[in-house]
């Protein structure tokens, strides 16, 4: 039996974000003032578009206006999706971070910035960028040897169309 309230709420939401083709990812309950907001962050493997995040975001309002899961007082709904520099946390984050630089803290120490290049049951293959033009390396890192991992927001990365080009010239 859920003895937290984010576990009450997320048993009773959780099969209404996925019915509408989304993954609940998280969900918290914070006092900001006198008001009380509830969080939830939900994504997919094609990402959830704005028509998706207000589509869910309806649903959920009307479930928790049938319930009392949230008491009895006033409080804000917001419904939003993970962000740029989303922790990874789940498989589904890893293969949903492929082709992005991930910053990854590894439990033997240290920390590794690089690109997912392909993710299994046990791991992922990576690219580590050259440093001070030497070429890009591969490497295996096995998730038990990962104690955190980060998407990077990239501003300056040029889009793969862009790349193939230059090499064609």
């Amino acid at each position: 039996m859920s003895t937290t309230q984010s576990e009450r709420l997320r048993e009773l939401l959780e099969p209404l974000v996925r019915s509408q083709g989304l993954d609940l990812e998280e969900i918290a309950v914070d006092s900001v003032g006198r008001k009380r907001v509830l969080r939830v962050v939900v994504d997919s493997d094609s990402g959830a578009d704005l028509d998706a995040v207000a589509d869910v975001s309806r649903a959920l309002s009307v479930k928790l206006d049938e319930t009392d899961a949230m008491g009895q007082g006033t409080y804000d709904l917001e419904v939003g999706t993970p962000g740029a520099e989303r922790a990874l946390t789940e498989h589904r984050h890893y293969v949903r971070a492929t082709d992005r630089l991930v910053r990854f803290q590894l439990h033997e120490g240290g920390d590794l910035v690089a690109r997912i290049l392909t993710v299994d049951e046990d791991g992922l293959d990576v690219e580590v960028p050259g440093v001070k033009g030497r070429k890009a390396t591969t490497r295996r890192l096995a998730f038990a040897d990962i104690a955190k991992a980060r998407v990077q927001v990239e501003f300056n990365r040029k889009e793969q169309k862009d790349m193939k080009e230059e090499e064609e010239a």
